[in-house]
């Protein structure tokens, strides 16, 4: 399952300016990923760029309906201090995954690096959205390029 694993990793901040160009680049870098033999996409659930990797694959199962979201929760409480819309966008993803992993009950300082790590383990691609050196997206598509998977970084 491994070799048809592929997960999300990204910014929670994207510039209004190039939502529009990065949700394309999503769509042809999962596609891509489809057409050769891709059936699993991992995303961890946070707001920016795992939403919109979540949202995207949900989108294209109509077209690809082998397809399946896996959605990476650090743990229960991650949206409990998001506003009201991103925590009802949350919920909507989270009832629409083909499955949800909750990794641990509360919140601990280590809960997203965990998630991350979850999701890289699991895969042999990841489709990043990387435009800083240093950060939890820098670290976790380093983490990716250690371990040999294809990094896809779409930014």
């Amino acid at each position: 399952m491994k070799n048809q694993t592929a997960c999300f990793t990204g910014h929670r901040y994207i510039p209004d300016g190039q939502v529009d160009l990065l949700s394309e680049r999503l769509a042809m870098a999962v596609g891509g990923l489809i057409e050769r033999g891709y059936r699993y996409f991992g995303a961890g659930g946070a707001l920016g760029f795992d939403t919109m990797a979540a949202l995207t694959t949900l989108s294209m199962k109509s077209q690809y309906p082998q397809i399946r979201l896996i959605l990476v929760i650090p743990c229960i409480t991650q949206a409990d201090a998001w506003r009201a819309a991103d925590r009802i966008l949350y919920e909507q993803i989270k009832a629409r995954a083909d499955k949800v992993v909750v990794l641990q009950r509360d919140y601990t300082r280590d809960c997203m690096f965990r998630r991350n790590r979850h999701l890289v383990d699991h895969s042999s691609a990841c489709i990043c959205y990387l435009t800083r050196t240093t950060g939890g997206t820098a670290y976790t598509v380093g983490y990716a390029r250690r371990r040999g998977l294809e990094i896809l970084n779409i930014a």
